[in-house]
C-alpha cells in the first residue's frame, strides 16, 4: 500500500508540473511595503506571507500602477494606465469603467483555457447608469471576463454594504428592496452625522452617511436588512468563497483574483485577531490579512496544487494611517514603518505610494530569492500572456510589456522607465526618480490625512540609491537627466 501511495503522489506531482499553472493574485488593500514581516514589520507578525517569501521571490522595487485603488485595479486588469480612461476613485454606485468590448486580463486567460474567478473588493463600477440593486446587475465582472464573482461592490466604507454573487445581491429579500443614494440624503438607516452614539469608530465628515453594523459609511441606504454584511465576518466569508472556488476548479487551470478588503478602513478586526498586534486595529487587520493568505495556501496544499500554482501577493497602493476613521493608527504606530525606508503613502507620488510588497511563489518553476528588478503591475497582462503563449488582442493592453524573465527571477532586467500615477506623475529611470511639477495647493481632504502628496511647483529629481527617502532634490544639478525624463513622460502621456 505504501508503494502504491508513493507512486500516486509522484504521478500527481508529475501531472501538476506539466500542466498549465493555476494563477492566484492576492491583492491586499492599502498594505505598505514595510507592513509584512519579511520587509521589516514591527509589532505584528505575518507568518503566512513570510512563508511565501521564504519559498518564492521577494521583489524590492515592484510597483502598483497608481497610488490609489480604482486606478491600480483598472491598470492591473486592462494593461492600460488609468489616466487613459480618467479612472479615479469611484463612488459605490458608479458605472463600470472597463470597456467590455476590449480584451482584459481575465478574458485573455479564458482564451488560454482558464476558469476565472474574483472574490473580494471590486471598486471598478457596475452597470451602465443608475443601478437597480434588486435585480441582476447587467455589467460587471462577467462582462469583463470572470466566470465567477463574489464581490464587495466598492469598498467597506461605502454603501451598499452587501455582497454580490455573480452580480446579484446575496440573501436579498424582495419584500425589502435596496435603495442607495450618493449626495441626496434618504431615510432608511440612521446617519452618522445625526447619531454619533451608534458608532464603533468616529469618523471625519465625509464618512457620516448610513450607519450599518455600528460603522458610518459614505452614502445613504435603505432596505436589504437580511443581505447586510457583518464587518467582523468579512475575512471569513471571502476566504471561504475563495477556497470553495479552488476546490471546485481543481481539475482544470484556474485564475483566482483574491481581492481582500483588509487593510482598508474601517479596520474592524474579528475577535480572533483583536490585540494580535501592538498597533491596535491597523496591526490587527494585518494579522487578519495574513490569516487569509494562509487559508489560500492551505487550500492549495490540500488539493496538491501549491507546487504548480503561480501566486502573486501584492497591494493596490501605499499605506495610510488616517483615512477617515478614528482607530488610533498614528498614536499606536510605535517603531513600525508602514512604507519601510521609503517616503510617501496612499495618495502620494513619493515611492511608498506605489512601491508595493510583492512576492511571487511558484515552487515548480521559480527559485527562492530576492530581486530588485524594476517592475509594474500593469505588465502582468503581457507577461502572463507570454507565459501561456497567448497573443494579446489588437488594441488591448496598450501599456503592458512582457518581463517574464524578471518576474520569474531569471533576469533582473525590468522596466527602463516606470510610470507612477498619483495626483501628479512620477517617472522612474533606473536609480532616478522624476516628479512632474504641480504647483496647486494640497487639497484639504489630503492634508487632513497627514499625507504629503509630493506636490511642488518645481521639478523634482532624486537619486534613490543615495536618497531612498527622497529628501534631496537634485534636479538643478542634473539637467540632462531631467530633460530625458521630461521627454519620456510627454511621450507616455501623449
Amino acid at each position: 500500500m505504501l508503494l502504491v501511495s508513493l507512486l500516486v503522489s509522484q504521478f500527481i506531482i508529475s501531472q501538476n508540473k506539466t500542466k498549465k499553472p493555476n494563477i492566484v493574485i492576492i491583492y491586499v488593500d492599502d498594505l505598505g511595503y514595510g507592513d509584512i514581516g519579511v520587509n521589516g514589520a514591527i509589532g505584528v507578525k505575518t507568518p503566512f506571507v513570510d512563508e511565501l517569501a521564504k519559498n518564492g521571490l521577494n521583489f524590492t522595487d515592484a510597483h502598483s500602477a497608481a497610488a490609489t485603488c480604482t486606478p491600480s485595479r483598472y491598470s492591473l486588469l486592462t494593461g492600460s494606465y488609468a489616466f487613459r480612461n480618467n479612472a479615479a476613485i469611484l463612488e459605490g454606485d458608479a458605472p463600470l469603467i472597463i470597456d467590455t468590448t476590449k480584451e482584459t486580463l481575465p478574458k485573455m486567460l479564458q482564451k488560454a483555457g482558464y476558469t476565472t474567478g474574483i472574490v473580494g473588493k471590486w471598486h471598478l463600477g457596475l452597470g451602465a447608469g443608475k443601478i437597480d440593486w434588486n435585480k441582476k446587475i447587467p455589467l460587471g465582472p462577467e462582462e469583463v471576463g470572470f466566470d465567477y464573482s463574489f464581490l464587495i461592490p466598492a469598498t467597506g466604507d461605502r454603501v451598499p454594504t452587501v455582497f454580490l454573487e455573480n452580480q446579484e445581491v446575496v440573501n436579498l429579500d424582495k419584500n425589502d428592496p435596496i435603495t442607495v443614494s450618493y449626495g441626496t440624503r434618504i431615510d432608511g438607516y440612521p446617519w452618522g452625522s445625526k447619531h454619533p452614539e451608534l458608532l464603533k469608530q468616529h469618523t471625519d465628515p465625509y464618512h457620516q452617511g448610513a450607519v450599518i453594523n455600528g460603522i458610518s459609511r459614505i452614502g445613504y441606504m435603505k432596505g436589504g436588512k437580511d443581505a447586510l454584511w457583518v464587518d467582523e465576518k468579512i475575512p471569513f466569508v471571502l476566504s471561504e468563497k475563495a477556497t470553495d472556488f479552488i476546490e471546485k476548479e481543481k481539475e482544470n487551470p484556474f485564475f483566482l483574483y483574491f481581492s481582500l478588503h483588509d487593510i482598508h478602513q474601517p479596520r474592524i478586526a474579528n475577535i480572533k485577531f483583536v490585540e494580535s498586534s501592538t498597533m491596535g486595529p491597523r496591526g490587527d487587520v494585518i494579522a487578519q490579512m495574513d490569516w487569509c493568505v494562509g487559508e489560500i495556501t492551505k487550500a492549495l496544499k490540500k488539493q496538491n496544487l501549491l507546487d504548480n500554482t503561480l501566486i502573486i501577493f501584492t497591494s493596490d497602493n501605499g499605506p495610510i494611517l488616517d483615512d477617515g476613521y478614528l482607530d488610533y493608527a498614528i498614536e499606536l504606530l510605535g517603531d513600525h514603518k508602514p512604507g519601510g525606508k521609503f517616503k510617501g503613502a496612499k495618495y502620494s507620488v513619493f515611492e511608498a505610494g506605489t512601491r508595493m510588497p510583492t512576492i511571487l511563489h511558484w515552487p515548480a518553476k521559480v527559485k527562492p530569492g530576492k530581486s530588485d528588478a524594476l517592475l509594474s503591475q500593469v505588465d502582468l497582462y503581457a507577461t502572463l500572456a507570454c507565459l501561456l503563449d497567448v497573443k494579446v488582442a489588437k488594441n488591448a493592453a496598450p501599456d503592458s510589456e512582457n518581463y517574464l524573465d524578471a518576474w520569474l527571477g531569471k533576469s533582473k532586467k525590468g522596466r527602463e522607465f516606470l510610470l507612477e500615477e498619483a495626483y501628479t506623475y512620477g517617472l522612474r529611470f533606473g536609480k532616478w526618480k522624476y516628479i512632474q511639477p504641480k504647483g496647486k495647493p494640497i487639497p484639504d481632504w489630503i492634508a487632513k490625512k497627514f499625507v504629503d502628496p509630493g506636490f511642488s511647483a518645481e521639478i523634482q529629481l532624486f537619486d534613490l540609491e543615495k536618497d531612498p527617502s527622497e529628501e534631496n532634490n537634485i534636479a538643478k544639478n542634473n539637467p540632462k537627466i531631467v530633460k530625458k525624463m521630461e521627454n519620456k513622460l510627454k511621450e507616455i502621456l501623449k
